[in-house]
């Protein structure tokens, strides 16, 4: 089983109130919803493709198993699977969603390009 758990709660958008909440998201819906399960989170809160967890759900999602991972390898893994691509590794994730988005919006590769070459 491949599950993760973001660190959204280290920014303001995982805080709500005095919550600090994190992103949880699987490599297959059974396999996030068996994991909200062993932790205590109700299928109700399942938001499409992934659960928002508290701290304690974090920790408690780590201690079986669960790989943490930054927000931003999240998001690009999130945005190839809604794409039906494999989210695949945390490590390659946030180059293989900017090829991605080179390949479908030729104007932002060609702007990277320029960016890059005038670093």
């Amino acid at each position: 089983m491949t599950v993760y758990v973001d660190d959204m709660f280290r920014y303001p958008m995982g805080r709500y109130g005095r919550m600090k909440m994190s992103h949880m998201i699987a490599d297959t819906e059974d396999e996030l919803h068996e994991m909200a399960a062993a932790i205590g989170v109700a299928r109700k809160w399942y938001q499409g493709d992934h659960y928002d967890v508290s701290m304690g759900c974090r920790l408690a999602a780590i201690r079986k198993g669960t790989i943490p991972i930054t927000c931003r390898h999240l998001a690009c893994m999130a945005a190839l699977q809604k794409r039906g691509l494999p989210m695949g590794d945390p490590a390659t994730a946030i180059e293989r969603r900017l090829a991605l988005s080179r390949a479908e919006n030729p104007a932002l590769a060609a702007a990277l390009a320029r960016r890059k070459a005038e670093a």
